[in-house]
């Protein structure tokens, strides 16, 4: 999520005219995707695996619960995330799906990518979906990874010119278009399993980042999800917004190819920062055995905002209206970036006068890793309290960064919050991409899981109210003149927290920025 709103930032018409004529100029010099764009006939996802412990977990599944149920479990901590992301790839049988907003090429990114091309040198068909926004720099390898006879690889909304500044002029001269990025995450192994959440696939998702980590949250499915997902993952592989990377104007080099794996290898053999994880596939059937009994069991619906028309078809919004307003006693709501608006209020006052326990749990200055959009969301406190909404934002210093989000060895500066999940009365849950602002709202694809499973809404409750505990969150209270106040199991404070001066300046400089891009 943060280049995008980076993006933003830096594309918001504040741009002068020398330094677009000189973008413009370098975009004339720079690498480009092919004149003539070659274009497929759709294809779709393998029919789901019979054979392999994830086809044996979901027969039992389909025998026990019904075709139309899945087994549920919750990815709450870093290692977890990477960790059951590894253990599904390693076990695929014959086909991997990846799509992602996000894939840097850190320690986790090469380590998934290792792994994936590993699968694929056994015969899994890997097929992958990223965003075009960060792949600069990284075309020779996206290029040479696309010849793998069992990998193909699409890139969303891309870039004609490939190199970073012809980027920023194209992005200036088609604004509309490239604004639109596909915030969606999926893994789908089999067609039999698959993770739904937030993540993107990076160090700072799964707690091996030095310098700050996210606490995110994906669910881990077995069964009917993974067909819902294959039908989501499909609906964007056939979609005109995606372009396959044979596009990509240049020329495969084997000797580079044998570095630049060797490479990987390397760095993820001696990263420090991996010690945790296995670097080389292994059997997971013993964990995938152990965790069963932790299953929770119930039927799920995967909706997504559509690509396959000219316009994005922005379907989640109403999704997660509808999806609050079944709330009869409590919604219990965590996300990231909130930028709420007058509807947004009068309904959740809607929810409160029926009745409905409302808490949020979101960023505080201190935590976000981009201070505009708490540049719009502070003027909203005091109406998600006065709609009575008890409100919650992530300490920096949350007691959950050295048990939850970091990895040791990692010992971070600080914690930010990336999770977008809810919970209506204990028995149902959305887990997804869709952040509660404009951007989410009216520009990118989002996605999530809208699941029915009073045993995976309690659990997903009980880390919910974890994260409100005064040594992770400050509860944001009203004084009697209605300003806010912020306290937590340490101390009080009337002025937002925040890591320091800087972060106050650039809080205060966002406001002029237009919210709509957040």
């Amino acid at each position: 999520m943060t280049p995008t709103r980076q993006v933003a930032l830096n594309i918001c018409r504040r741009l002068t005219i020398m330094l677009t004529v000189t973008l413009l100029l370098a975009a004339c010099a720079s690498p480009s995707l092919r004149d003539e764009i070659i274009r497929y006939d759709p294809s779709y996802a393998k029919v789901p695996a019979t054979k392999g412990v994830l086809a044996e977990m979901a027969d039992e599944i389909f025998i026990a619960h019904g075709t139309d149920h899945s087994g549920f479990r919750l990815l709450d901590n870093s290692f977890d995330a990477l960790n059951w992301r590894l253990a599904l790839i390693d076990s695929a049988t014959s086909s991997i799906d990846i799509q992602t907003y996000l894939w840097y090429p850190d320690n986790s990114g090469k380590l998934v990518m290792q792994r994936s091309v590993q699968a694929a040198e056994r015969g899994v068909y890997v097929r992958m979906i990223i965003d075009d926004l960060v792949t600069a720099g990284l075309d020779q390898q996206i290029y040479e990874l696309n010849q793998h006879p069992n990998i193909e690889i699409m890139l969303f909304n891309p870039w004609q010119d490939r190199s970073l500044a012809s980027r920023a002029g194209e992005m200036i001269i088609e604004m509309e278009r490239l604004n639109t990025r596909m915030h969606d995450k999926l893994v789908i192994v089999d067609g039999n399993a698959a993770i739904v959440g937030g993540r993107n696939i990076g160090d700072h998702y799964f707690g091996i980042n030095p310098d700050y980590n996210f606490h995110d949250l994906d669910l881990l499915g077995f069964g009917a999800i993974a067909r819902q997902a294959n039908t989501m993952f499909d609906s964007f592989w056939n979609s005109d917004w995606v372009v396959s990377a044979v596009n990509i104007d240049t020329q495969t080099d084997p000797e580079a190819v044998k570095e630049t794996w060797q490479q990987i290898i390397n760095s993820n053999l001696e990263a420090e920062e991996l010690s945790s994880f296995a670097i080389q596939p292994r059997d997971w059937s013993d964990e995938l055995a152990a965790i069963k009994p932790e299953l929770h069991y119930g039927t799920s619906e995967i909706a997504f905002d559509s690509a396959e028309t000219e316009e994005v078809d922005q379907v989640m919004i109403g999704e997660m209206f509808n999806f609050q307003n079944k709330a009869q006693k409590e919604l219990l709501i965590t996300n990231a970036y909130i930028i709420p608006g007058p509807k947004a209020i009068t309904f959740l006052q809607g929810l409160t006068d029926r009745g409905v326990d409302i808490r949020i749990l979101t960023n505080s200055l201190e935590s976000h890793d981009v201070p505009a959009v708490n540049s719009h969301y502070k003027g909203w406190r005091d109406d998600l309290i006065n709609a009575g909404a008890e409100l919650y934002e992530l300490r920096a210093d949350a007691a959950i960064k050295s048990t939850v989000v970091e990895v040791p060895p990692v010992v971070a500066e600080f914690t930010g919050l990336h999770t977008k999940a809810m919970v209506i009365d204990r028995e149902q849950v959305f887990i997804g991409s869709m952040n509660l602002d404009p951007r989410s709202a009216h520009i990118n694809t989002e996605a999530g899981a809208f699941v029915k499973s009073p045993g995976l809404a309690q659990e997903l409750a009980d880390v919910m109210l974890r994260n409100m505990q005064p040594e992770n969150a400050w509860q944001v209270l009203l004084d009697d003149d209605g300003d806010p106040y912020w306290v937590n199991s340490d101390t009080t404070v009337t002025e937002q927290p925040a890591r320091d001066g800087s972060q106050r300046v650039m809080d205060a400089i966002f406001m002029m920025f237009p919210k709509d891009q957040y």
